[in-house]
C-alpha cells in the first residue's frame, strides 16, 4: 500500500514540475537497488525482509530548498537488479537494462506518469548498455553474459536482429557509421571470475563480425577487462577511448583507412594517479574536456585533449565516494553528478551523489538520501530538461 501511496504522491508531483518548471531545482533520475546485507548492518541500518528496486526523481540542485528530496519513485521488479538509464539521442525515451532478467524497459519522458512497458529479450543474459546509432534510428543492446547484441529499432522498439559474439563478454558498444564499423568491448564473465582483454570489430550494414584486437601489452591472458568505449568528438579517422577496468588504463584505437583496421596503444595509466577500476567517459560541449570515474576509490579524473587526444593530460583528480561510476552532466556544463556505486561490490558501493562544480573542479556536497535508506544508487541521468549527453 505505501508504495502504491508514493506512486499516486510521485505522479501529483510529476505534473506539477511539467507544467511548472522551476530554475531552483535539478531533477535527477536515478535507479537503485537495497544494499547487500553486510552494507546494511555496517551502517547499522535495519535488513529488511524484501529485496528493494526502484527509480526515483530526486531534486540534486544545491541551491533548491528541495536538495536531497525524493519528489517520486517508481517502484520496480525485486527480481530485475536494473541496471542502467540509457536516453535515446532526442531524450525522448529512457531504456532500463537488467542484469537479472532478460529483459528493458522503455518509458517515454514526455508522458505523465511515466509509463514502463517492458520489452522480453530471450536469450539475453546479464544485458549491460543500450546504444544508440548516429542517426537514432537504431539500438544495440549487449548483453555481457549471452555473448550477444541485439539490435532493435528506435521508433518501434522491436528486435531486427542478433549479433553473435560467442567466447565474448559484451559490455561497451560504440557505432562508427562513417567507416561502417561497431566496437564491442568484451569485460568479463558474470560471476567475474574470467576478464578478457579484446575488442570485437563487427561491420555495421551488415552486422558481420570482422574479427577482434587486443588491449593490452601484457601475455595472454591479461585480464583488463576492457569495460566502455567511447568516440573522441570530430575524430576524423576516428579515435576510440577504451578503458579497461582492471588494466587500471585508458586505452585507444584509432582507425587506420590503409589497412581497414584499428591501431590500438595505451594512452594513460591511472596507477600513476593511485586510483583503478576506470569505468564512464564524457566530453564536455567543445570537446577538448574528457572526463573518466574510477571506482577505487572513487574519483572523477578531468583531462585536456584540446591539443592532442592520443596524449590527454590530466588536470584534476577529485575524490568523490567509494564506487565512482556514472556522471550527469548540466546542459551548462556547471554541475556534475557523481553516483557513487559500482554494481555492489564490496568497498565500491558508497551510495552517495557527489555534486561536482564543474567551473571550479571541487565537490561541493553529497547527496546520502538513498544511502540513509539502506539503497544504492546503480546509474544516474538528469531529466530532459536540464541534462546534457556529454558525447553519448
Amino acid at each position: 500500500m505505501s508504495k502504491i501511496i508514493t506512486l499516486l504522491m510521485g505522479t501529483i508531483f510529476a505534473v506539477v514540475f511539467a507544467t511548472y518548471p522551476s530554475q531552483s531545482e535539478i531533477l535527477a533520475m536515478v535507479n537503485y537497488e537495497s544494499k547487500p546485507v553486510e552494507s546494511l548492518r555496517a551502517l547499522k541500518l535495519s535488513v529488511p525482509d524484501v529485496r528493494t528496486e526502484g527509480i526515483a526523481i530526486i531534486d540534486v540542485d544545491p541551491e533548491s530548498a528541495n536538495f536531497g528530496n525524493i519528489l517520486m519513485d517508481i517502484p520496480l521488479p525485486n527480481d530485475l537488479v536494473a541496471h542502467h538509464i540509457f536516453y535515446d539521442k532526442n531524450m525522448e525515451k529512457a531504456y532500463v537494462t537488467a542484469l537479472g532478467k532478460g529483459e528493458i524497459y522503455v518509458f517515454r519522458m514526455d508522458q505523465y506518469p511515466y509509463r514502463l512497458r517492458k520489452i522480453d529479450v530471450p536469450g539475453c543474459e546479464m544485458g549491460e548498455d543500450v546504444v544508440f546509432s548516429e542517426d537514432n534510428t537504431t539500438w544495440y543492446l549487449t548483453c555481457m553474459n549471452s555473448g550477444n547484441v541485439f539490435v532493435g529499432d528506435t521508433a518501434t522498439d522491436t528486435i531486427n536482429a542478433t549479433i553473435s559474439l560467442p567466447g565474448t563478454y559484451p559490455h561497451g558498444l560504440v557505432v562508427l557509421s562513417d567507416i561502417d564499423r561497431i566496437l564491442v568491448t568484451s569485460t568479463i564473465s558474470g560471476d567475474l571470475s574470467t576478464p578478457d582483454e579484446v575488442i570485437s570489430v563487427i561491420e555495421a550494414s551488415t552486422l558481420k563480425v570482422l574479427g577482434q584486437f587486443k588491449v593490452s601489452e601484457a601475455e595472454s591472458p591479461s585480464g583488463v577487462a576492457p569495460v566502455e568505449l567511447l568516440r573522441v568528438p570530430n575524430s576524423d579517422p576516428a579515435q576510440v577511448y577504451i578503458t579497461n577496468m582492471f588494466g587500471a588504463s585508458l586505452w585507444m584505437a584509432t582507425w587506420n583507412p590503409d589497412n581497414s583496421s584499428f591501431d590500438a596503444t595505451e594512452v594513460f595509466d591511472f596507477a600513476s594517479t593511485e586510483t583503478g577500476v576506470p569505468l564512464e567517459i564524457y566530453f564536455n560541449p567543445a570537446g577538448d574536456r574528457m572526463y573518466v570515474t574510477t571506482s577505487s576509490p572513487g574519483n572523477l579524473h578531468t583531462f585536456d585533449i584540446s591539443e592532442n587526444a592520443e596524449e590527454p593530460k590530466l588536470l584534476n583528480t577529485l575524490a568523490t565516494a567509494e564506487g565512482a561510476h556514472h556522471v550527469a552532466f548540466t546542459r551548462d556544463w556547471r554541475y556534475g553528478f557523481v553516483q557513487n556505486s559500482f554494481i555492489n561490490l564490496p568497498n565500491m558501493r558508497d551510495g552517495s551523489i557527489s555534486v561536482v562544480d564543474l567551473q571550479n573542479q571541487e565537490v561541493i556536497a553529497s547527496i546520502d538520501t538513498l544511502k540513509n535508506m539502506g539503497f544504492n544508487p546503480n546509474s544516474i541521468v538528469l531529466l530532459p530538461e536540464w541534462n546534457h549527453l556529454a558525447g553519448h
